[in-house]
């Protein structure tokens, strides 16, 4: 009998197919004790499992490319704590095997972070699939993961780690389910990026029988248990027509009347150019410079090498518009020569726009790098600081690009309320803004983003997020400036056709997503948008919102 689940949908597309589950965890190595004699064996022995756990992370990285390299170089980093292996090391001095000390270890940092309120939730998660390799390694057992299928399936799992995710087949895997994440969890953006249909936070994922045949929205969140032959043929059909839509849909952004709204990839290093060109991005509207710092914790790159790198990406859009966010560590990105490391709060701490005003050095070079590496280039470059709070935080970053000697527009990210509240006043400073609708939810709704548990206030469409994007949107054009959205919220088409009527100026998101939105874009004049975006303002939810968006520009 069909029923119908609903969950959250984080990547466009529908999948049909039978379940297949995530291996189960690691189990918990037995609690032995050992001859002081062994201690040292064993702390070599867990010694190689980290490296060699680290050195798989790099490589699958290397493989995966783009923002998946830099999600599991991080792990990687992770993997490797000085304080962690400190730990470790203590635990087998006093008769713990190595495996034994691995799973107490990062237990008890788990915990820590859990006790502090799970503002580094999706660190737990990632910290879980690193214990779990490191001690499957040790057991000589095999690492549970995707499983293995001749056939096509829909994956369904507790939560999907990135190492996980990076390297799914898509031509085995058509699509997943997760119990846990959210709209901006890693799990979620690297699943836009492979253009796999998922579904996240769906409670009770797990309980979906194995070889239970299931279809997978992942543009609505709806997951259709036993769906009939007609709900098949429907689904079928609507992917069909939005495929045609799709190949016929090319050029520039643009609302059917002529309004133009440029159309921009996020990338996370040059390994995401190429998709980012071949879906027809207009220029690059986030370029997270994070994969470069993430190589070494210790200490910044060289200029030289940043600078090869920038250029790698500014070279592949000729005369286009290319966005750079400078550094954006702390939180969930802590780096030992950067991040304060006793912080209750870092989501609330030193991060961004903060961590580089307190190393000004750190901030120079890259500016200096940025400078050079568009020397001599005819791409409109410009930079942009995260986590900006305020006018003197816009002063201070646009001070120090003078000061690098760097020819570019300089602009303000809108990830925190009293920037989109104050944004005319940060434009005095600045030439644009750029609003980052994952951390601006964040801070909004006191919501962390990587929380299952508190997803329905990560969602885009929650009116007093709109409330806000129209502020900056409107402070922005009585400035004669420009305003962009660069969060996940972009890659909705329906929201893209809101965000437009909002006032938004250009929007930007992962490659995969830029064929759906322009083709949608394409399909309503500018004042169906601006009638739509009243609409979802005026609700009171963000299903109330979406809903009566999707009337306006259905015509009901």
């Amino acid at each position: 009998m069909e029923t119908t689940l609903r969950g959250v949908g984080v990547s466009h597309g529908v999948a049909i197919g039978e379940v297949r589950h995530m291996g189960t965890a690691v189990l918990e190595p037995p609690a032995k004790q050992i001859p002081p004699e062994d201690a040292a064996r064993e702390q070599a022995r867990a010694r190689k499992a980290v490296e060699d756990v680290a050195a798989d992370l790099i490589a699958r990285g290397n493989l995966a490319g783009g923002e998946a390299q830099a999600v599991l170089e991080a792990q990687a980093m992770m993997a490797q704590d000085p304080e962690l292996t400190a730990d470790v090391n203590r635990r087998i001095a006093v008769g713990s095997t190595a495996e034994r000390a691995v799973y107490d270890a990062l237990a008890a940092y788990r915990a820590l972070l859990a006790g502090a309120g799970e503002y580094l939730a999706g660190r737990v998660a990632d910290l879980d699939d690193v214990r779990n390799r490191i001690v499957a390694r040790l057991l000589g057992v095999p690492m549970p993961g995707v499983p293995d299928s001749d056939e096509p399936y829909v994956l369904i799992a507790r939560d999907l780690a990135p190492a996980d995710t990076a390297l799914l087949d898509p031509t085995l895997v058509l699509g997943f389910v997760t119990e846990e994440g959210g709209p901006t969890s890693h799990s979620a953006i690297l699943a836009r990026a492979l253009g796999v249909p998922a579904v996240v936070a769906l409670p009770g994922a797990g309980e979906l029988a194995e070889g239970t045949v299931i279809a997978v929205d992942g543009s609505t969140g709806e997951i259709f248990v036993e769906p009939s032959a007609e709900k098949k043929a429907q689904l079928e059909a609507a992917a069909a027509a939005r495929k045609a839509a799709l190949s016929t849909s090319t050029g520039p952004g643009a609302t059917s009347d002529g309004h133009k709204v440029p159309l921009l990839a996020n990338v996370g290093g040059p390994a995401d150019v190429p998709a980012a060109v071949e879906a027809g991005a207009e220029g690059v509207g986030l370029f997270r410079t994070e994969f470069l710092f993430l190589d070494d914790s210790k200490q910044a790159p060289s200029e030289d090498k940043q600078v090869e790198a920038y250029r790698q990406v500014l070279e592949a859009f000729p005369e286009g518009r290319v966005v750079v966010r400078v550094l954006d560590a702390g939180a969930d990105k802590p780096l030992d020569f950067l991040t304060p490391a006793d912080e209750p709060n870092p989501a609330l701490g030193v991060r961004g726009l903060r961590s580089l005003l307190d190393h000004p050095d750190v901030l120079r070079t890259q500016l200096t790098a940025l400078a050079k590496a568009s020397e001599g280039l005819p791409v409109y470059l410009e930079v942009m600081a995260p986590m900006v709070a305020d006018r003197t935080d816009a002063r201070a970053f646009a001070d120090a690009c003078r000061e690098a000697g760097l020819r570019a527009k300089f602009g303000a990210m809108v990830e925190i309320p009293s920037a989109a509240l104050r944004a005319r006043s940060i434009l005095q400073e600045v030439e644009f803004l750029s609003l980052g609708t994952n951390d601006l939810a964040q801070y909004t709704f006191a919501a962390d983003r990587q929380v299952g548990a508190v997803s329905r206030l990560q969602d885009p469409w929650q009116p007093a997020l709109l409330d806000l994007v129209a502020l900056s949107a409107e402070a922005a054009k009585a400035e004669g400036k420009s305003c962009g959205v660069c969060g996940e919220a972009a890659s909705d088409p329906l929201l893209a056709c809101v965000l437009t009527g909002l006032g938004v100026t250009s929007l930007s998101m992962g490659a995969a997503s830029i064929p759906y939105v322009r083709a949608t874009l394409a399909k309503y004049t500018l004042a169906q948008c601006e009638r739509a975006a009243a609409a979802a303002r005026a609700a009171d939810t963000a299903d109330e919102a979406r809903t009566a968006a999707q009337a306006v520009l259905s015509g009901e």
